[in-house]
C-alpha cells in the first residue's frame, strides 16, 4: 500500500489536535471580533493567567494567532481570515450533528414512552424489546 498520503494526514491530525482544547477554541472565537489584549481575553474567558498563557503559546506556535506588544500590553489577533471560516464551518457541522442526535433522542424517548404502561401497576402488552 502506498503511504504517500500519510504525511499530509498526519499534519491534518496535528492541526485538529491543536484545536482540541476549549480555551483555545474560545480564544479563536473571541478574536474573530478583532484584536484583543490579554487582559480582555482573561476577563472574557475567566481562567488563570498561566492557563491562558499556555494556550496562547500553542496558538502562536501553530500560526493561528499573532501577538504584538505595545508597552506592557500584549495584543492578540487571528493570523488570517481562514480561521474565522474554519470556526463557521465547524459550528455548522456541529449543529448538524447535534440536530441528528436530538432527532434520535426524541425518537428513542417516544419509543420508550410507548413501551411504558399507560396506568401505573398495569403491565404493558406487546413484544418485549421492540423498538420502532
Amino acid at each position: 500500500m502506498n503511504g504517500a498520503w500519510l504525511p499530509v494526514c498526519q499534519a491534518k491530525a496535528d492541526f485538529f489536535r491543536m484545536l482540541g482544547h476549549p480555551v483555545r477554541i474560545r480564544v479563536l472565537e473571541l478574536l474573530q471580533s478583532g484584536p484583543m489584549p490579554v487582559s480582555g481575553l482573561l476577563a472574557a474567558i475567566g481562567v488563570e493567567p498561566s492557563a491562558l498563557s499556555q494556550q496562547l503559546a500553542v496558538l502562536r506556535r501553530s500560526g493561528m494567532v499573532t501577538a504584538t506588544r505595545s508597552g506592557s500590553t500584549v495584543v492578540y489577533e487571528l493570523a488570517g481570515g481562514e480561521v474565522t471560516e474554519l470556526l463557521r464551518v465547524a459550528r455548522r457541522a456541529l449543529t448538524e450533528v447535534l440536530a441528528g442526535q436530538h432527532a434520535l433522542l426524541t425518537e428513542l424517548r417516544q419509543a420508550e414512552a410507548g413501551a411504558r404502561p399507560a396506568t401505573a401497576g398495569v403491565p404493558a402488552t406487546g413484544a418485549v424489546g421492540a423498538v420502532s
